[in-house]
């Protein structure tokens, strides 16, 4: 038997309508090595949920699945990822589509890059919205000033275990993978972008995410407050008043002069 290269990790609760299309995406590709899947059941009380993880169970065996009391996401996927058996790891929110593309790639640079620690990628939005979710090459400020980086990407299981895994006692779930990533660059832990589609994207009303952003201020508070990433509060401010500053109309005015002066000197 191969040795496990990469686990998927899907928290699941009361998402069964959307599940199933979940698991299928990430089992009806073939890949070279071993992929293990692990289903975390948060506490799941809605029935079709609980059914579908039974039938999934039954048609595939070999998937992981875990029943646990609900203790919210950040604890879920800790808790698979805690058992998982690969070495490397990709989150999977059970309302969104893995492609295939994306654990081929991620294998490929983890196993040639050792130095790297994270590998991420674009999304297709579907559901209420579509087009491309385009994110951007790693960059320290952006990442500072906002989540751009989506959980779900590729990372080395040592680099979880580094530096503790995601926040359990986040206020309110929704910014965990930002936390995280946060935690990981100032380890000097190495992003990788990928200019390519990962994965697809549910936009849907009431999702996890559009509560956190509501809370956004209390989150960003309780993150930047950490001993590890208080430096990062200082840095933010100084970020913002920047860009605020290139936005002033006299800023700008300055910038508009001192161009054409060295457009006019270099004879444009």
């Amino acid at each position: 038997m191969e040795d496990i290269k990469l686990s998927v990790i899907i928290p699941c609760y009361n998402l069964g309508l959307y599940l199933e299309e979940a698991v299928e995406s990430v089992i009806s590709f073939v890949v070279v090595g071993a992929i293990e899947l692990i289903l975390v059941n948060d506490g799941s009380t809605d029935k079709n949920t609980l059914r579908v993880i039974k039938t999934i169970k039954t048609k595939y065996p070999d998937i992981r699945v875990i029943h646990q009391d609900n203790q919210g996401l950040a604890k879920a996927r800790n808790n698979g990822i805690a058992i998982a058996k690969g070495t490397y790891i990709i989150p999977l929110d059970a309302d969104n589509k893995l492609r295939s593309v994306f654990i081929s790639e991620s294998i490929a640079i983890l196993d040639t890059y050792t130095e790297v620690q994270v590998v991420y990628g674009n999304a297709e939005y579907f559901g209420t919205k579509s087009g491309l979710m385009g994110v951007l090459p790693f960059d320290v400020e952006e990442l500072v000033l906002n989540n751009y980086i989506d959980a779900c990407a590729c990372f080395r299981k040592t680099a979880w275990e580094a530096v503790g895994g995601y926040d359990e006692q986040m206020p309110i779930m929704g910014f965990e993978d930002w936390d995280m990533w946060l935690r990981m660059m100032v380890k000097g832990f190495q992003f990788r972008y990928v200019d390519c589609v990962f994965f697809d994207y549910r936009a849907r009303e009431g999702s996890m995410l559009s509560n956190a952003w509501e809370h956004r201020t209390m989150l960003l508070d309780y993150m930047f407050s950490k001993p590890s990433l208080q430096h990062l509060s200082y840095y933010r401010r100084c970020v913002l008043e920047n860009r605020q500053l290139k936005e002033e109309p006299s800023f700008k005015y300055l910038i508009g002069v001192l161009v054409k002066k060295l457009k006019r000197r270099l004879g444009f």
